[in-house]
């Protein structure tokens, strides 16, 4: 018989919105019953608040140990395509062993921070020398492990990385490690498949690395070897690949999508900053996903994306942490926010109207987007509408509980609790995080902080002294 046990909240958030005194009955990793309106009985673990977990559509895992080495300028104008030249010398130190625990600090921290599952889009395949391991799925091994050691949720993205630019362009030296044929591509993908079996309600979909890395060919065998998966893909994120992708075209890259490729609502495509009024229309329309990333965004200097006119014509967003410069939800709604209000010069730009909270709207789009970006849930993903995500009966147990003493939440309910998360709490809100039923996060900390900290100390001390 498998072991029931239950959680009490003064306050959760359900799928039909904010509810009082709510016990959950967690069974084999899912909520298996939720009661409204109840007193706590002695087998019940108490807490104050319970919103969900929060869906992380897009990490490059290993960059985690990159965050704050790239801050000092070069001798001409740094930007996106500078920072990844660094990103390419950097990824030269990184073995298995590197990659494994990196990845686990980051999700750890993910955790922490309040997102429970991960989108990891993972191109990192060969040796330094970028030959394949003896293991074709050494790496993918380890961000497994890494997802096991931790707790999270894992959404794999393996990366069909193919060219260096539009056109099919030869790749780089810089990016060997990435590099695969179709056919050894679709050996990586079966083995991505096998290798994620250990791991509860693990997802895998593919990942086309953008329209510079794959043909249009490529782009069609690619997106085949996911049937139902979720399917991941770059696009404009930079103002010169725009560019380079009409000289290559006479199309931008997410128009070109949208006119030449199956776009609906398994895609998620990555950044998307830089859109006409025409693109921002039919990708919304499209049913697609906008995987934003606005404080990597920030820190690259990438640009804004046009949230305010894809929010109105109702287009469905999620979140992600790309290079990990920063793991933290919450920073990434307020980033999405305060960029609108920098470019449109006023305050609240996304509640979507008078008297809505911005917090409660900007965490609600990413609870939607990101299920759907990732399938998390119901299992299996079939495309037909958005999935809607709450704490609710069936769904996977991923709770997060907010500290309801933290300063930015004393006496506070309802949507105020999200905007005094979002918008004042800067850390330290999150209290316990419970993962497919089972409690990775106690008082702020992972249960297995010591042990993965340790061992991303020693890490780190290696590959700086290198």
């Amino acid at each position: 018989m498998t072991q029931t046990m239950s959680l009490w909240f003064k306050s959760a958030l359900l799928g039909s919105g904010w509810a009082k005194d709510v016990r959950f009955s967690l069974q084999a990793g899912c909520i298996a019953c939720i009661e409204v309106g109840t007193r706590p009985i002695a087998e019940d673990e108490q807490h104050d608040i319970a919103i969900p977990g929060v869906p992380n559509v897009h990490s490059h895992g290993f960059q985690r140990a990159m965050a704050g080495l790239t801050e000092i300028a070069g001798p001409g104008e740094d930007s996106f395509w500078t920072w990844r030249e660094l990103m390419y010398r950097f990824l030269d130190r990184l073995g298995p062993d590197e990659v494994e625990a990196i990845s686990a600090f980051a999700f750890m921290e993910m955790l922490e921070s309040g997102f429970t599952r991960v989108g990891e889009f993972h191109y990192l395949h060969h040796d330094p020398d970028g030959a394949p391991y003896a293991d074709l799925a050494e790496l993918t091994h380890r961000i497994v492990s890494a997802a096991e050691q931790s707790g999270i949720g894992l959404t794999l993205l393996p990366v069909l990385y193919a060219h260096a630019n539009f056109g099919g362009l030869a790749p780089s030296r810089g990016q060997r490690r990435f590099i695969n044929d179709l056919d050894r591509f679709a050996r990586l993908m079966e083995a991505s498949r096998a290798a994620v079996k250990s791991l509860n309600d693990a997802v895998v979909g593919v990942a086309p690395h953008s329209l510079r890395a794959v043909t249009p060919d490529e782009l069609k065998v690619a997106i085949s070897l996911a049937p139902t998966g979720p399917i991941h893909i770059h696009t404009a994120e930079q103002t010169q690949e725009v560019e380079d992708c009409i000289a290559w075209s006479g199309q931008r890259p997410v128009e070109w999508l949208l006119d030449r490729a199956p776009v609906d609502a398994r895609w998620c495509l990555i950044h998307s900053t830089h859109l006409n009024a025409e693109e921002t229309r039919r990708l919304a329309a499209s049913g697609a996903v906008a995987g934003l990333c606005p404080v990597t965004e920030c820190n690259l200097g990438d640009g804004i994306f046009p949230a305010l006119d894809y929010l109105n014509a109702g287009g469905a967003f999620g979140v992600g942490t790309d290079s990990n410069i920063s793991i933290d939800p919450a920073a990434e709604l307020r980033a999405l926010e305060y960029s609108q209000r920098l470019i449109h010069r006023r305050r609240n730009v996304l509640a979507g109207g008078e008297k809505r909270s911005t917090g409660r709207r900007l965490f609600d789009a990413a609870i939607v987007g990101g299920a759907q970006a990732l399938h998390s849930f119901p299992p299996p993903f079939t495309g037909e509408g958005r999935v809607g995500v709450g704490l609710a009966e069936g769904a996977p147990a991923d709770i997060v509980s907010l500290n309801s003493n933290h300063s930015s939440l004393i006496s506070r309910s309802g949507d105020a609790l999200l905007d005094g998360w979002i918008f004042a709490a800067g850390g330290g809100a999150v209290d316990c995080v419970w993962r497919y039923g089972g409690k990775v996060v106690a008082g702020g900390s992972h249960i297995e902080r010591e042990a993965i900290t340790t061992r991303y100390r020693s890490t780190i001390h290696r590959l700086l002294a290198q």
